[in-house]
């Protein structure tokens, strides 16, 4: 047997009994506005819709839903405290699923978001929540030429976009009780 034959043949083997070596597929994103927010305009954190909202994403997207997050990400927090309501709506969640909320890129740094998920090589799925007037934006810098405007009025769609990232191919609501309207009543693309 040649060398070059029986090297194959061992790589083929070791891949067998330990898995396999090429990369896992892309993942996909799922993008969220952060939950209810105060009316005081000296408070940027979550009223107690909020709160509520983000103790639902814990079931939404936790460890026994078919979302698979992986990788969460949130508008960085100022010295202030301020931006931190798309923090807080997934900070939850975060900590049921042992992860760190990545909050790298400012609030309006939607190239930065689209760099963070293109460098993202793990596993599993994407989540961001953030603000609802820049959605539209950061789904643009991802490769979606006309994606929608996200509603002013509303704080429970999920809008999933998977690999290449150039399409929402569903919008949902949380379905949140008492919070979201029903399950019947979701977005037409």
């Amino acid at each position: 047997m040649t060398t070059t034959l029986y090297l194959l043949l061992h790589i083929l083997l070791f891949s067998a009994l330990h898995g396999s070596t090429h990369a896992s597929s892309p993942p996909t994103v799922y993008l969220i506005r952060h939950g209810e927010k105060s009316g005081d305009p000296l408070d940027s954190g979550l009223n107690a819709d909020g709160w509520e909202r983000a103790d639902c994403i814990r079931d939404v997207f936790g460890k026994d839903s078919s979302y698979n997050i992986g990788y969460i990400m949130a508008p960085h927090v100022n010295k202030k405290g301020e931006h931190r309501r798309s923090y807080e709506t997934v900070l939850p969640l975060a900590t049921d699923l042992g992860l760190t909320v990545d909050t790298s890129c400012k609030r309006n740094q939607v190239n930065c978001v689209a760099e963070a998920v293109n460098a993202y090589d793990g596993p599993d799925n994407i989540l961001i929540s953030w603000r609802h007037g820049k959605m539209r934006q950061m789904v643009q810098a991802l490769g979606y030429d006309e994606p929608p405007e996200y509603p002013h009025d509303r704080f429970d769609l999920i809008w999933t976009i998977p690999f290449p990232y150039d399409n929402i191919t569903d919008i949902r609501s949380e379905d949140c009780p008492l919070l979201d309207v029903p399950a019947e009543l979701t977005v037409d693309l």
